[in-house]
């Protein structure tokens, strides 16, 4: 039996009682780490949130001090230690998008330095999602994002509803993509008097696979509209003409393609009757509203007594919450994944659905080492 020395005294311990670790080290903590959840922002919607999270998971918010300093730059003091420990950051995105980023990417960095054990960051809303293709000389800045994340420490990020799925293939570590319309169709089936008078509504083609994921659940019909208004691009504008007409070449002259015929608008048409039916228009993400006013003036030209939005994400940029007030729009339906507490006050016919409740579990889960299949049940690849 082996002799091992505590303190002054020599005792005989066998092997065992004590775990090996490499170069001859011993484990003195054998146990799961534990963790904590921090607040990215000091905004009021993201503190709000995670204050949500914590009291579904019965833990204290972590503490830490975010602020901005006199020249705007960003700052972030931990007031704890994290050494070891799975670390959840609750980041929102209010309106000042890039502040929000900067915020994010130097708290996680701090984690990193702080010896975290895992930095997980908890996104509702993955900014610059709409920007993850390649746009004429323009970036895919959603891909800029994500290496920079993965810079600053993160090791896994849980978000909502990203606009692209394909975005998951832009991370080099883990991403959760969750559902929110689970809660989007509870409260339909909740808060929608004679709901089952109503059909669902892909305002564009390129929304009806999820205005039908919604329709096959509730056991509505189907409504898609074509014709929205969307602005062709300009290639005189853009210069791709090369050489440019202008110019003259000796040579040869480039070879004659076919031509690309611009598009045009097509008069508003809707594929559906809305005749005497309740409207329920679906979408990801409701920002200008002008799209959706002029599909709930169609639908109700088209017979059309009740018009609700109901989206995940809800930025209500600009002139958004006048416009729907004066809209013939009854009510909009958005989550909490975005802080749009002004938004409300301004405009009464926005509601909120919390997600806390699947952004909690899937918090516990990750730090357990849980499946997470569970909170993807009936969930298909065009939900």
């Amino acid at each position: 039996m082996p002799i091992r020395r505590f303190g002054g005294h020599w005792s005989l311990v066998p092997y065992s009682q004590t775990s090996k670790l490499s170069y001859g080290y011993t484990k003195m903590n054998i146990s799961r780490s534990g963790y904590r959840v921090f607040s990215a922002s000091s905004s009021t919607g993201c503190i709000e949130l995670a204050k949500k999270i914590t009291e579904r998971l019965g833990v204290e918010l972590g503490k830490s001090v975010v602020y901005q300093e006199s020249n705007t730059e960003t700052r972030v003091e931990l007031k704890e230690s994290v050494r070891g420990q799975d670390i959840f950051i609750i980041q929102t995105i209010p309106r000042d998008v890039n502040t929000a980023i900067m915020e994010l990417l130097v708290m996680a960095y701090a984690l990193k330095t702080s010896c975290a054990k895992n930095i997980i960051g908890v996104i509702p809303y993955f900014p610059y999602s709409k920007q993850s293709k390649m746009r004429k000389r323009g970036s895919i800045v959603c891909k800029l994002l994500a290496s920079m994340l993965a810079k600053a420490g993160l090791t896994h990020i849980i978000t909502v509803d990203l606009h692209q799925k394909e975005i998951q293939g832009f991370f080099n570590f883990p991403i959760d993509n969750l559902r929110a319309f689970p809660f989007l169709i509870q409260y339909i089936q909740e808060e929608i008097p004679d709901y089952r008078n109503a059909v669902i509504v892909a305002k564009s083609p390129s929304a009806a696979k999820r205005a039908q994921s919604y329709a096959e659940r509730l056991r509505l019909g189907l409504v898609v509209m074509h014709g929205e208004a969307q602005h062709s691009e300009s290639d005189m504008a853009d210069g791709r003409h090369s050489p440019p007409l202008s110019r003259t070449t000796a040579g040869h002259t480039g070879l004659e393609l076919p031509l690309m015929m611009p598009k045009e608008k097509p008069p508003i048409t809707v594929v559906g009757d809305v005749g005497g039916r309740i409207a329920i228009i679906v979408d990801d993400i409701i920002d200008d509203v002008e799209d959706f006013v002029a599909a709930a003036e169609s639908l109700k030209e088209r017979g059309a007594y009740k018009i609700y939005i109901m989206a995940t994400h809800g930025l209500l940029s600009a002139e958004a919450p006048r416009l729907i007030e004066e809209s013939a729009i009854d009510e909009v339906v958005v989550t909490n994944t975005v802080p749009h507490e002004v938004q409300k006050l301004q405009c009464p016919k926005i509601k909120t659905v919390d997600v806390s409740l699947i952004l909690a579990e899937a918090i516990r889960r990750i730090h357990n080492g849980e499946s997470m299949s569970y909170l993807f049940r009936n969930i298909t690849v065009d939900d």
